[in-house]
């Protein structure tokens, strides 16, 4: 009997902003790569989360949101997307089942997949919040617009949708090696998790109370050993944000707000890199950081 072949390749998670790109990379990979929260622009830039399966390795990147860009960040990040899509071997392109049409935002993607000429999948989202009828009326619009690979309705919360999708997934690709090591998940660095983690606890603890306009820096990131023989990382990370009002919000009343960030922060990133974690934070104002080339480039696709 042939062996099976070895498959890998790239695949793009695109859509508008908040229709659970991140929720659904994390699920696919089985780790946290991307920052979740219920606000827009949560992912600014690409991210890779890597699946290792028997005979495949599927290499994710997840995109920021498609949205109407406003500043010199938000361009970078739009940018980001579209690029990404040249690079792909399969699409997985999301969107909500509550659309009742094709939306401006959704028909700019359509355009760009057009462009693009790639293989796409077709990823609705939410279907627990719609009938069976708005779903198939909503399959029925987008297959006139686009020859999908295949059309798959899910709740990306819901992990027995990770199976259907990666071994379709898998089918559209084509044999090759495994690019990354198979005990890697992610081609971020230990850094760029710590900044994404912190910036996911302060978006979703802060609500609607501070704007899109905090980015972390880690300053420091160092590891020892404790007096009990334990590896620990010291880790000392800024929040940057836009005004002075946002950074008393930050802070809160005695400083509990960002205690919160940090500790929730912590015990995340405690359960992700499997060991203990001694962190500090501080609140900075940097009113034009969203027009600054050199943060704003680094969300630039590499």
């Amino acid at each position: 009997m042939k062996e099976t072949e070895f498959k890998s390749g790239f695949v793009t998670l695109i859509g508008r902003t908040n229709v659970g790109k991140s929720t659904l990379v994390n699920l696919l990979v089985g780790e946290k790569v991307a920052a979740i929260a219920n606000k827009v622009q949560t992912t600014r830039t690409a991210i890779k989360g890597i699946v290792n399966r028997e005979n495949s390795q599927i290499v994710f990147t997840d995109t920021p949101g498609i949205h109407k860009p406003k500043t010199k960040l938000n361009e970078t990040m739009v940018e980001t997307s579209f690029t990404s899509l040249a690079d792909a071997d399969v699409v997985l392109f999301l969107i909500e089942a509550t659309s009742e049409d094709i939306g401006r935002g959704d028909s700019i993607i359509l355009e760009k997949i057009k462009e693009a000429k790639r293989k796409t999948i077709l990823i609705i989202n939410k279907i627990d919040l719609v009938k069976r009828e708005k779903l198939l009326n909503l399959i029925d619009l987008y297959s006139k617009e686009y020859n999908f690979e295949a059309v798959i309705p899910i709740s990306a919360t819901n992990s027995k949708y990770k199976e259907i999708i990666l071994k379709e997934i898998e089918k559209n690709l084509k044999p090759g090696p495994a690019y990354y090591d198979v005990e890697e998940y992610t081609d971020q660095t230990l850094r760029q998790l710590a900044e994404e983690t912190i910036r996911e606890k302060a978006l979703k603890l802060l609500q609607d109370e501070v704007p899109h306009g905090i980015y972390v820096e880690v300053e420091k990131m160092k590891q020892r050993k404790n007096k009990k023989g334990e590896e620990i990382y010291d880790i000392e990370a800024t929040i940057y944000c836009l005004r002075d009002s946002h950074k008393g919000i930050i802070i809160g009343k005695n400083g509990e707000m960002l205690k919160r960030i940090g500790r929730s922060a912590r015990i995340d990133m405690e359960e992700n890199f499997g060991l203990k974690i001694n962190l500090k934070t501080w609140v900075k104002v940097k009113p034009d950081w969203q027009s600054n080339d050199s943060i704003v480039n680094k969300f630039k696709l590499k």
